[in-house]
């Protein structure tokens, strides 16, 4: 091709300039070097401009689907997320930290020796249960959600109740009877027991009360180690003394092996403190300390035995001394105003710790849950969790029944 017709057929980078076979270069106007868009390209560029969102004096651009008057902001340059782990059910699942299951509950029992099952006023839902049907009833019912551990608080008859409370360690009391029937009827039920004199006393107090007010440790000891051995011997898996007693771990654990009992374990009440939470339980058994009579003080309170709710590191002292004399389980009691007590002693043994959620808090969720005023599932295994998380591996609650029948929904 001659170089001429090469100028014809060629242009330069702007398009003006124009070559003939016949003329030299020649420039074109500056009109007509103008291309003139195409209509489609001018209604495409029209379109593109409508919809195209303003930009923002930062240079970002609003998102859509937000409700109007959402800020347009700058991506923050953030190098961790953490909600990347929480962005749908199955991450959260897989990351979730805690568990509870049915197998972390007991369910505590009330027994009386009636027949029938008697409601208790300041814990809607749970009763005093007839010891021959109404407990069979109700553990049947647990068992069948998963809850397979119980607890058993007698309602010792008044008649029965005395200063110093042998009822306690009769073989064939109420407790006794109710421990019997459980294992009888239940072989692999795991049956807990109450090693306290306070429901069975005449004066209301875990220990035996001198004419001056004074509880007295060592005697009640004695009695406390004869309750557990008659618990073991109607079949109890687990003795659990409450009392707060000094040394009583160490003797129960003696007279248990003397008595061929090596196999029973003992849970330790080993944080227990003088809480405002007990109400409800006291009234279901009528165990409040009584009033005092004439040359015979009766202390008002149990102060003097269970722990300081202001107190943090006595509770590491008796968790040292329980564990020193050999129980199986330590127990933190209450358990939702003292989850940090759990957590501490988690962190200082590798017994089994566990939590009261105890009838004071029962009674708290389950009349704002009747009021509407709270989810009571939410809220219910929410506590739950929050004992397990602080470290508890079992709970006892009045709601175990109810929650283990939530957590298999």
């Amino acid at each position: 091709m001659g170089f001429a017709n090469m100028l014809n057929t060629q242009t330069n980078a702007l398009g003006c300039l124009h070559a003939s076979p016949v003329t030299a270069l020649q420039p074109r106007s500056a009109t007509h070097c103008q291309r003139r868009p195409t209509k489609s390209l001018r209604v495409q560029a029209v379109a593109e401009t409508e919809t195209r969102a303003p930009a923002t004096s930062n240079g970002s651009t609003p998102k859509n689907g937000v409700p109007a008057g959402t800020p347009v902001v700058e991506t923050l340059d953030l190098p961790s997320r953490p909600r990347r782990n929480r962005r749908s059910p199955t991450i959260r699942r897989a990351f979730s930290e805690t568990h509870l299951s049915p197998s972390n509950l007991i369910l505590p029992v009330f027994v009386h020796d009636g027949e029938k099952n008697s409601p208790i006023a300041s814990m809607p839902g749970v009763d005093r249960l007839g010891w021959r049907h109404g407990l069979i009833d109700a553990v049947q019912e647990a068992r069948s959600h998963g809850v397979n551990q119980v607890v058993i608080f007698p309602k010792t008859p008044e008649h029965l109740k005395t200063e110093t409370a042998e009822e306690s360690f009769n073989p064939d009391g109420l407790a006794q009877r109710s421990i019997k029937l459980l294992k009888d009827t239940f072989p692999d039920i795991e049956v807990y027991t109450d090693v306290a004199l306070d429901p069975y006393s005449s004066d209301g107090h875990d220990g035996i009360v001198s004419d001056a007010g004074v509880i007295m440790n060592d005697e009640t000891v004695e009695f406390l180690c004869r309750q557990a051995v008659s618990q073991a011997r109607a079949g109890a898996d687990v003795v659990s003394p409450s009392d707060m007693m000094d040394g009583r771990v160490g003797a129960i654990r003696k007279a248990l092996d003397r008595e061929g009992f090596s196999h029973v374990s003992i849970m330790a009440y080993t944080a227990k403190y003088a809480s405002a939470f007990y109400g409800p339980f006291r009234e279901a058994l009528a165990s409040a300390p009584k009033p005092g009579q004439e040359g015979r003080i009766i202390p008002p309170n149990k102060k003097t035995y269970q722990q300081d709710p202001a107190n943090y590191r006595e509770a590491l002292r008796e968790a040292r001394l329980d564990e020193a004399e050999g129980a199986d389980i330590m127990m933190v009691k209450p358990g939702m105003p003292y989850l940090d007590i759990i957590r501490l002693l988690r962190d200082n043994t590798t017994l089994p710790v566990a939590a009261y959620h105890v009838s004071g808090e029962y009674a708290m969720l389950k009349a704002a849950a009747l009021n509407g005023w709270l989810n009571e599932e939410d809220a219910v295994l929410e506590a739950l969790l929050g004992m397990r998380r602080a470290g508890a591996e079992l709970i006892l609650s009045y709601y175990a029944t109810d929650a283990a029948k939530w957590m298999n929904k």
